[in-house]
């Protein structure tokens, strides 16, 4: 990744925070954090292999599920090095170049994340609308367009992230206040200039915050439809359609805006709130969502519960 200029910089050793207050119990809160990360990337892989192996789930419905999946690996996998070093070794040391190289995963995946989610809840007007022609509308190439196109997307707009971090110098200050690097928790441990740095974080976040915005309307046209569909009975199923998107989208969204916000604007902030918050952003999605697409998607639930079966036998 980018190297920290030394010319630039005094600091090249960043310190993360834990749970303040319980830094004596951390090898405990090890247990649960590290079996959520757990259940989530088993959970993904799971997803990924029955999409993969099973021709009648290779429809654009479970696709776009298979790069969710993706979404939540990389955010898993990017945050779990030293979320496991804070709370199974108490070391909360990270270079600068660790420190940089992770906040740009984290914020990638966050907005492929947040993209995938906007095409899923444009995916479900199709579904709702016109449902015999669902499958020549949405072809497979058309997919992998879409998701190529706001995946190069997501990353370009975090690009500059790393770039305008290491024009910065960092004095005196060093310890960051979650337990993972976020482009906003490091620009502020800067001593020089970082307006740069605000304006174009704040930019990011109003892009993805945007995303939800987007996802509101498109849901606002899926509810009008469906609310002008004669029958009780195809409304129910129609709604149905949607319901684990709208539960992805709420548990994704809720926390980033929470925590964007927190930081962006709150003048009094409560360290623990933060951190629990930007914990759940992390760990939360990438549980639950494996979880709710199971629950609720007979077809994947059914397939996985066959693999079950035939490893038992």
């Amino acid at each position: 990744m980018l190297v920290l200029n030394n010319t630039n910089a005094q600091l090249l050793t960043f310190f993360l925070t834990g749970i303040p207050g319980f830094e004596s119990v951390h090898i405990w809160i090890s247990i649960p954090i590290c079996f959520m990360y757990l259940l989530a990337i088993l959970g993904n892989l799971t997803t990924l292999f029955v999409i993969r192996t099973e021709s009648s789930l290779h429809e654009p419905m479970y696709y776009f599920l298979s790069m969710l999946a993706l979404s939540d690996l990389g955010l898993s996998f990017s945050s779990l090095p030293s979320m496991l070093r804070i709370f199974l070794f108490n070391a909360m040391e990270i270079s600068a170049d660790a420190c940089i190289a992770q906040e740009f995963f984290i914020h990638g995946f966050t907005g492929m994340e947040s993209s995938m989610l906007l095409i899923m809840s444009f995916d479900c007007f199709p579904t709702i609308f016109n449902p015999l022609r669902y499958n020549s509308i949405l072809t497979s190439s058309r997919i992998l367009h879409r998701g190529l196109i706001f995946d190069i997307k997501s990353i370009l707009l975090v690009l500059p992230l790393p770039f305008t971090l290491n024009r910065l110098r960092y004095c005196n200050k060093h310890l960051l206040s979650h337990s993972y690097c976020l482009h906003q928790d490091v620009m502020k441990l800067a001593c020089s200039d970082n307006r740069v740095n605000f304006y174009y974080g704040l930019f990011v976040a109003l892009c993805m915050m945007s995303d939800s915005v987007f996802i509101a309307v498109s849901y606002g046209f899926n509810l009008k439809t469906v609310l002008g569909i004669a029958s009780h009975g195809e409304q129910v199923k129609a709604l149905n359609t949607c319901v684990s998107h709208i539960c992805a989208v709420l548990i994704f969204f809720v926390p980033i805006i929470t925590l964007a916000t927190i930081h962006h604007f709150a003048k009094h902030k409560s360290p623990l709130a933060m951190i629990l918050i930007a914990d759940a952003f992390l760990v939360v999605p990438s549980l639950m969502n494996p979880i709710v697409y199971c629950v609720k998607s007979w077809q994947i639930r059914v397939k996985v519960l066959e693999k079950l079966s035939l490893k038992s036998k």
